[in-house]
């Protein structure tokens, strides 16, 4: 069912790769909702995913650009500005990766050219990505800015590694940037803190859907799927949220504030039977 939230609102959305990307059901969401947007990632990515299909779906441009270059995300804004014929409303940060990940190599052993990729591609991208916005005055009053994060930013989750600093980087951006962006146009910036969720990024992780399966059971509401943060990012950039900035969201089904539950003593009680 639709709502119209963002009829008439423009947009970009970084990160859609596969059916399986959070950004690709935000695309979705975002076009049931009647905005008008850019897709965009690193031109190796594009080449890997399907997102012409999602571009045709939804009546998307497909604009390639490195996140981590200042010189292509400024392409990425003047296209998209002229594309859908005015300023930006929203923008989502769906963009992650770590090479020491996915070459398996332990936190106190970090390959540093890796772990410097890791901070610029997930972490210091968002800041690339509004500096450019906020330089070119591209974003309407009341626009919404919206980065994707995991609770590793705060608690211990061992596999999780150096993507941990770079989520704790990215939220601390958020917090940075949201202030100076309210300030000059009224623009909101927050983190969404997502459940582990079942992506393609995701998959690369050891041990993914033995987490999954344990945070399923540690939140009160079940895991939040992809599917339940593309309407969450809707309403965040939505008008019904307008007074709401540099704030991290959690969206987990209560994960972030149970300590324990009674379906995860009855797991335990069965291993040791």
């Amino acid at each position: 069912m639709s709502y119209g939230l963002l009829k008439g609102k423009r947009g970009i959305i970084f990160g859609a790769l596969d059916e399986n990307s959070i950004a690709w059901k935000v695309a979705m969401k975002c076009h049931e909702e009647g905005a008008k947007f850019t897709l965009t990632n690193a031109p190796i990515a594009l080449r890997m995913g399907e997102i012409n299909k999602l571009a045709s779906h939804c009546g998307a441009e497909v604009i390639p650009a490195d996140a981590t270059s200042v010189e292509e995300l400024e392409k990425l804004v003047a296209r998209s500005t002229e594309v859908l014929g005015g300023k930006i409303d929203f923008i989502l940060h769906s963009i992650g990766m770590s090479p020491n990940v996915r070459k398996n190599r332990p936190y106190e052993d970090l390959n540093y050219d890796f772990y410097q990729k890791t901070l610029d591609i997930s972490a210091l991208s968002f800041h690339k990505v509004m500096h450019v916005a906020y330089k070119n005055d591209a974003m309407n009053e009341y626009g919404s800015i919206v980065a994707l994060t995991y609770i590793a930013a705060q608690r211990i989750f061992p596999d999780y590694t150096d993507m941990a600093d770079a989520k704790s980087t990215l939220e601390s951006i958020a917090r940075g940037f949201g202030y100076r962006f309210a300030k000059k146009a009224k623009v909101r910036v927050n983190t969404i803190s997502q459940s582990p969720t079942v992506t393609t990024a995701g998959k690369g992780i050891a041990g993914f859907n033995a987490f999954i399966d344990f945070a399923e059971k540690l939140s009160p509401l079940g895991n939040a799927t992809g599917e339940d943060c593309a309407n969450y990012c809707v309403s965040l950039f939505s008008d019904f949220t307008r007074k709401v900035t540099m704030q991290n969201l959690y969206h987990d089904g209560g994960f972030s504030s149970t300590g324990f539950t009674e379906d995860l003593m009855r797991k335990l009680e069965e291993g040791n039977s």
